[in-house]
This record gives C-alpha cells, sequence and structure tokens, in this order.
C-alpha cells in the first residue's frame, strides 16, 4: 500500500465537500473493489472518503409499494432482513448468494451499484426490478444508470443515498457462480408487475448487465417456463474467458432464465 488521506465525513454534503476538495479522491463503502485494487496499484487515489458513518445512508424500510434500501446497507443485512423477505424475497436470496459471511459483512448494495462490475449481483436486480437509484442530485432510472462495463451514469460529484424497487408480484433470481469468487458466471433475475415481465441477465455481457429482450417478450405472453421454449439468445457480443465460452454463457442464460421463471414467487 502506499500513503493516502483518510476521511470519515458524517454527512453528505460533507462527503460532497471533501471530494470537491481533494485532487483524487474514491469513495470507499465496503471497500471489497476498491481496496484490492490499490494494494495491486491499478488505483491510487490521495484520498479515502469513508461513507460508512453518515447517518441515513443505511436502512431498510417499505413506502407505499416501493421498498427503499439505503445505499450503505450491507449485503447481509439485506439478506436477513425481515421486511425485503417479505417484500421482495427475491432480492433477500440475491443477497444471500454474494460471496462469503465476510463479503456479505462489509460489501454495500450502493458500492456494487456504483462500481458496476458486469460480474456482479445487484445490477440485474436493479434492472429488472425497474429500480430507481436516488443519489444526492437526483433519481436515475436502473435502464439508464448502467452504461458500461465498470461505467454507470453518476457524474462528479455524486452519491447514492439510496435504491427504491418497486414491489412486484413475482420476481426471482438464478445464479451460476464461479466456485472461488463466487462471482456470477451467469445470472439472471425475473421479475413480473402486472403485464410487465422484466428479465436481466449479468456475468454474460461484454457491456455489463443486460435486459433479454426476446425473453421479456415470450413471457408478456404467457409467464410460464415453457413460453420460452425455442427462446434463444446469441452468443455474439457476450464473454467468453477461461471459465465459460460465450456460447456457454449463451446456454446457461437460457437454462437460469428458465429456471428462474419456475421459481418465481
Amino acid at each position: 500500500m502506499y500513503p493516502f488521506t483518510y476521511q470519515r465525513p458524517t454527512s453528505v454534503r460533507g462527503a460532497i465537500a471533501a471530494l470537491a476538495k481533494a485532487e483524487d479522491a474514491k469513495l470507499l463503502a465496503g471497500g471489497h473493489t476498491l481496496l484490492p485494487t490499490m494494494k495491486q496499484r491499478l488505483a491510487s487515489p490521495t484520498t479515502l472518503i469513508d461513507l460508512t458513518k453518515i447517518e441515513g445512508l443505511s436502512g431498510i424500510e417499505v413506502k407505499g409499494r416501493n421498498l427503499i434500501i439505503g445505499a450503505t446497507t450491507p449485503h447481509g443485512e439485506v439478506a436477513a432482513s425481515a421486511t425485503v423477505g417479505e417484500a421482495i424475497p427475491a432480492l433477500a436470496a440475491l443477497a444471500g448468494m454474494i460471496g462469503d459471511p465476510a463479503v456479505r459483512s462489509r460489501g454495500t448494495i450502493g458500492g456494487s451499484l456504483a462500481n458496476n462490475d458486469p460480474a456482479a449481483d445487484y445490477p440485474a436486480a436493479a434492472l429488472a426490478l425497474n429500480a430507481t437509484i436516488i443519489t444526492n442530485k437526483r433519481k436515475i432510472p436502473a435502464d439508464e444508470f448502467f452504461t458500461g462495463l465498470f461505467d454507470t451514469a453518476l457524474e462528479e460529484g455524486e452519491i447514492i443515498t439510496k435504491i427504491s424497487f418497486p414491489i412486484p408480484a413475482k420476481a426471482a433470481y438464478q445464479k451460476f457462480p464461479n466456485p472461488a469468487s463466487r462471482y456470477a458466471l451467469v445470472g439472471v433475475f425475473v421479475a413480473k408487475k402486472g403485464s410487465s415481465v422484466r428479465v436481466a441477465v449479468t456475468g454474460a455481457g461484454s457491456d455489463g448487465v443486460f435486459r433479454h429482450t426476446k425473453a421479456e417478450e415470450a413471457l408478456s405472453s404467457r409467464f410460464h417456463a415453457k413460453s420460452l421454449d425455442g427462446v434463444s439468445l446469441s452468443a455474439k457480443g457476450l464473454n467468453g474467458d477461461i471459465h465459460a465460452s460465450a456460447d456457454y454463457r449463451a446456454h446457461l442464460i437460457g437454462v437460469l432464465t428458465k429456471r428462474a421463471v419456475a421459481a418465481a414467487k
């Protein structure tokens, strides 16, 4: 590691001020991506601004027909929450699949979304559930938030404060994890709300998380796994690496989408 300045503001305003003053600052939530990259010298910020002590950035509640989760809420808290389990059981199940207990105790939902790792789980949930990412400046629909590998619509000086998830009629998440990292080789989140069906895929896209529109169209007519018979996704544009080829990932997307529909409740 190398020398850097560490700050722990107690308000969003204080965090924004610290960002503005520092020449090269990074926000720190759980730190599961940032700290390893710093150790490898792939990132070298002069200042770390820790968000974990800011009052009001964590917590879980239901408002109307929306589940609201604070940005610094750890994965483990989402997984164990009775509120999440009742409102969106699939989201609680997804959080319980992330990493291991140590990762779930420190990693945060806001940090995961802001980092937008192409194999992370939460981006699939946000996209499939048509979530709104709320920052200190504005509200960003999930369809507009994810813009590419490790890239989002967040602007300089913008901090995620909470995420609003519309409560669906049915939803489920199915994941084929890398056995070592627990990241998704492929993960598929399916959500039904009224006549609308949304299907989001993580771990497979060369540009990160994406919607499986062919599956959405088939399931909008009839929400049943059999509706996906004959629906396929081209391997073109999918990731291929030492863990799984693009063709294999395309096959997994079909299998996991059917499983998610069958499991949705």
